[in-house]
């Protein structure tokens, strides 16, 4: 259980890097930023027909982490409640 707590734990800190991707000018069309579209995009279309867009703001990323995190959580509950 302790790896897929780790697994859920870097793909949050990849959410979290490709969000921070937005504040710099072309940081989507780098390398690393094409890398992380294709890691993070898949996850984050299934937020896609949510608008979660407050004006200029966008929290579909914050709202994909949340959902992720809770998941999670839920899934080592039960999964330590079976074992256990």
């Amino acid at each position: 259980m302790s790896l897929f707590n780790d697994i859920v734990y870097v793909y949050t800190i990849l959410l979290v890097i490709y969000a921070l991707l937005s504040w710099f000018p072309g940081g989507y069309q780098s390398g690393f930023g094409k890398l992380l579209s294709r890691i993070c995009e898949p996850y984050l279309s299934l937020f896609d027909h949510l608008n979660l867009r407050l004006g200029p703001i966008d929290f579909t990323i914050a709202a994909a982490i949340i959902i992720l995190n809770l998941a999670s959580q839920a899934l080592t509950t039960i999964l330590a409640n079976l074992i256990f």
